[in-house]
């Protein structure tokens, strides 16, 4: 599979909590691998990663020491991921469906199909909320929308606001930490995505010369 693109962006689609719609239909149809530190806790990440699923959208977290999915803030949502891969190497290998990788996860590639990839990079433990720190700040912010009637597209950027003073400017500075390790994974990504095309060049060219 040769994705249209890398893209490394703040990933906020998703179901939201007690809805049973999402944004993320265009993953399903567009062959695109996304690099994100998973799915924000504000939202629904275990109907999420099941809607992913239905959509054929390969999902892996690039980490060396658990299987966890990662919920943005924290290195652990609690959800198993579908893959784990240990590095970058590893994702540019399942991008062109190497040999290494079989199973359902490679399913893009061997059923022509056009959905996309996604590779959650947990955030730096440095950098991470441990425990239920960004649960308790959401879980205000989210009341307090609540009592104010604030729905429909306001309601994300309030709480993330909120989160953002409950936490006392943490998860502003978590969020540059996490954007900036995303484009780091992406361009190591693409670097190896380069070396495997390079080398299938040279052996296409070998194979033809006389």
């Amino acid at each position: 599979m040769r994705a249209h693109a890398l893209s490394s962006p703040s990933f906020t689609g998703g179901v939201h909590r007690g809805a049973e719609h999402t944004d993320l239909n265009e993953l399903g149809r567009t062959p695109v691998a996304v690099i994100c530190a998973g799915v924000k806790s504000i939202l629904d990440i275990s109907k999420t990663l099941e809607y992913l699923e239905t959509q054929g959208v390969t999902v892996a977290t690039v980490s060396e020491e658990h299987a966890d999915f990662p919920a943005f803030f924290a290195r652990s949502s609690g959800e198993r991921s579908p893959l784990t891969l240990r590095d970058a190497e590893g994702c540019a290998a399942l991008i062109e469906s190497e040999p290494l990788f079989y199973g359902p996860q490679a399913a893009n590639h061997q059923l022509e199909l056009n959905s996309g990839m996604v590779f959650a990079v947990p955030i730096p433990q440095e950098q991470s909320f441990e425990g239920n720190e960004v649960e308790r700040a959401i879980k205000e912010a989210v009341e307090e929308a609540e009592r104010k009637s604030i729905t429909g597209r306001d309601v994300t950027p309030f709480i993330l606001k909120r989160v953002n003073e409950l936490s006392c400017g943490r998860s502003l500075s978590a969020n540059v930490a996490l954007v900036l390790n995303n484009a780091k994974v992406g361009a190591a990504i693409a670097r190896h995505l380069q070396i495997l095309e390079d080398a299938a060049q040279g052996s296409a060219f070998a194979g033809t010369a006389i």
